[in-house]
């Protein structure tokens, strides 16, 4: 990235003016009053930040409207992605601190904006179990499932093949290693419930370290501490329709 570029994101963000202007224009073109009721600023002050951003071809004037230029657009919406993924970042910001991130995909990174609904259920030294109960609870609900496992957990697989016995459950489809595959078949009960209909077990070809599950409503996600250990103490949950 060139120190031009440097220079005009900071001339963008350290200006509440300017960002503003921006995405007060993202929902269409609007005159200087309808800015004033949007930004309770005066109208020297707002023309100003109009002029400037201007004068960065982000706006342009059309009679007495103003507009995002073509340019302008892209910026908004990216401006947007970046304010809603730190709002997300920082809403949940003890839960990201505390794991490793290094198995989420890059892309799913920069699109973290989409968990900004998303609670942290963390277990307390009262209620040791707060997050496990609270993900018992969420699947038992759901009709279809699909699960990242990413851990050899007797617990975890009973709530989870538990499930086969409910008359309305349609679907598990279960994404786990070879080697997790294999400690499962070594239980018969385990391994029997995984030869249900309703359940589909697929191979991943590497390890990853992020307990997923996708409900009918839902998506719960446990993470690794930095020190490798699996963390069932927090559990994050966003509300996101299954596709």
């Amino acid at each position: 990235m060139k120190n031009n570029e440097f220079r005009d994101i900071k001339y963008i963000l350290t200006s509440t003016m300017r960002t503003k202007l921006l995405i007060s224009l993202k929902e269409c073109g609007k005159n200087l009053e309808a800015l004033r009721n949007d930004i309770p600023k005066p109208s020297a002050t707002i023309l100003h930040g109009l002029k400037e951003l201007e004068n960065m071809h982000y706006v342009k004037k059309v009679n007495k409207t103003y507009h995002l230029t073509s340019n302008g657009e892209l910026l908004t919406i990216n401006l947007l992605k970046l304010i809603e993924n730190w709002y997300t970042i920082n809403k949940n910001e003890i839960f990201w601190n505390n794991h490793c991130l290094n198995d989420i995909p890059i892309e799913s990174m920069r699109n973290i904006f989409l968990l900004k609904d998303a609670k942290c259920v963390i277990s307390t030294n009262t209620d040791l179990t707060k997050a496990l109960t609270t993900y018992m609870e969420m699947i038992s609900k759901s009709t279809n499932l699909k699960i990242i496992l990413p851990i050899f957990s007797e617990t975890h697989l009973n709530i989870i093949t538990d499930l086969i016995e409910k008359e309305d459950l349609e679907k598990i489809e279960i994404l786990t290693t070879e080697t997790i595959l294999k400690s499962i078949e070594t239980n018969v009960l385990f391994k029997k419930r995984l030869e249900s209909d309703k359940i589909n077990v697929k191979i991943l070809k590497k390890d990853v370290n992020v307990f997923l599950t996708c409900c009918d409503d839902y998506i719960t996600m446990n993470l690794f501490f930095k020190g490798g250990h699996f963390d069932d103490s927090q559990l994050l949950i966003s509300k996101v329709k299954m596709e």
